[in-house]
């Protein structure tokens, strides 16, 4: 089972536990090391890995007295190593040692690298048979299917960190699974949500990646203004909940209050609600089966006075979709949607391509490459780097 009940653990949440933050300096990162530096008697970092962000990276790593700090560039080892001269924390470089980080024992990885990049670290960190606390949506939407596999081969307990699904796991009764009537992802609708379709066709990385509720990177803010991000977490969903895809719904619920649901067969819908701060979910992933503290505002539900909710407009956002197309196609027609998704939106951020093109690219990208069932990390890169090179054809004819 990737979502482990309490009782089927070994052993409960003992301090301290150990922990390794694949991604530390960005969005979900920050926010894990945070918890971490204001619980520093319930934990002990093993490693911390960045991309590029030396100065951050080593801010971290003192904060946290880290036993390694790793710089996915290996150009900056050098910057890494000065900046961390005089401590004890040991130093390392490059894509192996990331994997390598990720591999050290450690009760709990929390996986927050951003994009397709994740999932060989995701890989190696769950080869361990511990708990991963995983951010990284794209490695299920990549290859799902050979995450899953070593999970089970494993006996990982896998954990989600997004918002959405981690209030579904706190709801979802895993005895009770086949009582499960529907998953209800909810979508704030992003900063667009009430833009015609004339507006869409203008609007600028700034306006797209300012989003209403969430403090969030800004790839991950722009698909949360396409809708991309919920149809990656529809997917998402799909591997992590014994559910079937036709099941999971998406609603759209402006005040991000409502994290997402569950209903049931007897007519109860179960709702994880709170405000809008990602060290809820990554503190229930670190301290579970039990609870920690956290420093996210409390809900008042006085104070915000209503709670409202729609259906997503799928005209104006075809995005989610294309995700549930590739879904229900397989074949690897997710890991094309995901890469095609990625070079659009990095071209969208540098100006290259409109906003609106982002979704168009991605459904030319998936009609024009073949889709082939992945079998093994190499399969997922051939495919991975067709769909990107496609998709990159296809930007440059409209730049």
């Amino acid at each position: 089972m990737a979502l482990t009940n309490p009782e089927d653990l070994t052993q409960t949440a003992v301090s301290p536990r150990t922990v390794t933050v694949l991604g530390a300096t960005g969005s979900v990162g920050c926010n894990t090391v945070d918890l971490l530096a204001r619980n520093r008697d319930r934990f002990r970092v093993v490693a911390l890995t960045a991309n590029s962000n030396v100065a951050l990276l080593a801010e971290q790593a003192r904060l946290l007295e880290a036993k390694f700090a790793i710089i996915g560039d290996p150009e900056k080892l050098d910057d890494l190593r000065d900046a961390l001269q005089g401590t004890e924390v040991e130093v390392m470089a490059g894509e192996a040692a990331v994997i390598e980080a990720a591999s050290q024992p450690a009760d709990i990885v929390v996986a927050a690298i951003v994009g397709a990049a994740g999932l060989r670290p995701t890989l190696a960190a769950s080869r361990q048979g511990s708990i991963v606390a995983i951010a990284n949506k794209e490695c299920l939407v990549c290859a799902g299917e050979l995450v899953m596999a070593e999970v089970e081969r494993s006996g990982t307990t896998l954990l989600p960190v997004d918002s959405e699904h981690n209030a579904i796991f706190q709801v979802f009764e895993t005895a009770n699974a086949k009582e499960v009537e529907r998953l209800i992802l909810t979508a704030s609708g992003g900063p667009f949500r009430t833009w015609t379709l004339e507006e869409l066709a203008v609007a600028t990385p700034a306006q797209a990646v300012a989003h209403p509720n969430w403090d969030m990177g800004r790839k991950i803010s722009v698909d949360s203004a396409t809708l991309m991000n919920k149809g990656l977490e529809l997917i998402e969903a799909a591997y992590l909940f014994p559910v079937p895809a036709e099941k999971i719904e998406v609603l759209v619920h402006p005040q991000s209050v409502v994290h997402s649901l569950v209903a049931y067969i007897d007519g109860s819908v179960l709702a994880q609600l709170g405000t809008p701060d990602m060290r809820t979910p990554i503190a229930y992933t670190l301290s579970w089966p039990e609870r920690m503290a956290a420093p996210a505002k409390r809900l008042d539900l006085a104070e915000i006075g209503e709670l409202s909710f729609e259906a997503p407009d799928l005209q104006r956002f075809p995005a989610l979709n294309l995700a549930r197309n590739a879904l229900t196609r397989g074949n690897g027609s997710t890991a094309i949607l995901n890469a095609a998704n990625e070079v659009a939106v990095a071209s969208f951020l540098d100006e290259q391509i409109g906003f609106l093109d982002i979704t168009r690219i991605v459904e030319e990208t998936l009609d024009r490459v073949p889709a082939q069932p992945i079998a093994s990390f190499d399969d997922f890169e051939q495919l991975d780097a067709e769909a990107r090179r496609i998709a990159q054809t296809l930007v440059k004819s409209r730049f």
